[in-house]
């Protein structure tokens, strides 16, 4: 049965990484084990093939093959949201026909990076990808990555078709759910891509944030956004801000710090492909310290409350 993502794209939603082996294979065991974890934690949705799971170093065969894995491993309780991520249109066409064909609910495309597009190229080239599936798209929009941002006046035109569902915002605009919610169908969802702004992103009117740290902490990521709903922002903001530390170590070597803090926990193997590298020995202990601060016994009171 057919759930629009109005329903479903909302709240933290993980920006799940791709686990390799030390010979850089896949690791499909740990990769649904992670999938499997954040069912457990009540996520409404995975984000798979894009920034954080090195989607570029990923063949089309091994992208179809990851988000096979997940839509079988979560069997229908979270939605799928597969990465056709490409400078290149046509390529990102193959891999959202790819990401259809393999299960998925919905597509993510990002603009294009170095290739630096105008506004009506990225209009063309999104419209283009979603014309070659019947999937609903997530926009996805990240200037420090793409260099050209997507403006708000190409959201809107974009929007004006229902297939448009939202945007995954990483530009760090807390201001832009005000801006655009009166401009934009009701129905489309505005979610922050950028975890150090993503509380008050949430707290100016946005519906969630698809996230590195949800990798991490997922429980504590869905308690940070039920009370921003509940308007209870001071208890709300006090958890984001024990989480900043963390935030700061992931966004510095995105993703190779979020995989050194998952294998911390014994969620994954450390391992990158190039040209991400895994992080050195003093990173690795600043992650770990980061880590142990979220666990202390003041943050777990904090949140039991």
């Amino acid at each position: 049965m057919f759930i629009p993502p109005s329903a479903w794209f909302t709240g933290f939603i993980p920006d799940v990484p791709t686990p390799f082996d030390a010979a850089e294979a896949i690791d499909l065991e740990a990769f649904a084990a992670l999938c499997e974890r954040q069912v457990a934690a009540g996520v409404p949705a995975l984000v798979i093939c894009e920034t954080v799971g090195e989607a570029p170093t990923l063949s089309p065969a091994e992208q179809e093959l990851v988000i096979r894995t997940a839509v079988d491993v979560v069997r229908g309780r979270a939605r799928i949201i597969a990465g056709a991520m490409s400078n290149a249109t046509g390529h990102a066409i193959e891999l959202a026909r790819r990401a259809e064909a393999a299960g998925a609910d919905a597509i993510m495309s990002v603009v294009p990076a170095y290739n630096k597009p105008m506004q009506e190229g990225m209009l063309a080239h999104f419209r283009a990808i979603a014309g070659s599936t019947g999937l609903p798209m997530i926009l996805h929009d990240v200037p420090s990555r793409t260099l050209r941002p997507l403006a708000d006046e190409t959201i809107v035109r974009l929007a004006e078709s229902r297939q448009f569902a939202g945007l995954r915002d990483g530009s760090g605009d807390i201001s832009r759910p005000m801006r655009l919610g009166r401009l934009l169908p009701a129905s489309f969802r505005l979610l922050s891509g950028d975890d150090t702004t993503a509380f008050s992103f949430i707290a100016s009117g946005g519906d969630g944030a698809i996230s590195e740290i949800a990798n991490v902490a997922p429980d504590l990521c869905r308690t940070i956004f039920l009370q921003a709903r509940q308007g209870r922002l001071q208890s709300a903001r006090y958890l984001h801000k024990r989480l900043i530390p963390l935030i700061a170590c992931l966004s510095r070597e995105s993703p190779a710090a979020l995989k050194c803090a998952l294998s911390i926990l014994d969620l994954m193997r450390p391992d990158t492909r190039l040209p991400i590298m895994p992080l050195n020995d003093v990173a690795r202990a600043e992650v770990a310290r980061a880590i142990a601060a979220i666990a202390d016994e003041e943050l777990n009171d904090s949140v039991r409350a």
